[in-house]
């Protein structure tokens, strides 16, 4: 799969112009990429990936109000 294709393919997913981490896991998981694929074409497009499940990228929260 060429970057072009996976860029085209999670387009879609995004959320405010950044991608869910869970989202570009479960992309690599069912099209059986490597996930540095998807972080690598993410970075290539300036693509940030947010709430990661690993605790690579932090995490995205609503300030508290208070």
């Amino acid at each position: 799969m060429t970057d072009q294709e996976i860029l085209a393919a999670i387009r879609p997913m995004l959320q405010d112009g950044k991608l869910p981490c869970k989202n570009a896991l479960d992309y690599a998981a069912q099209q059986g990429l490597n996930p540095a694929q998807i972080g690598k074409v993410c970075n290539q497009n300036e693509i940030r990936i947010v709430n990661c499940q690993l605790g690579c990228f932090g995490t995205e929260s609503k300030k508290q109000e208070g």
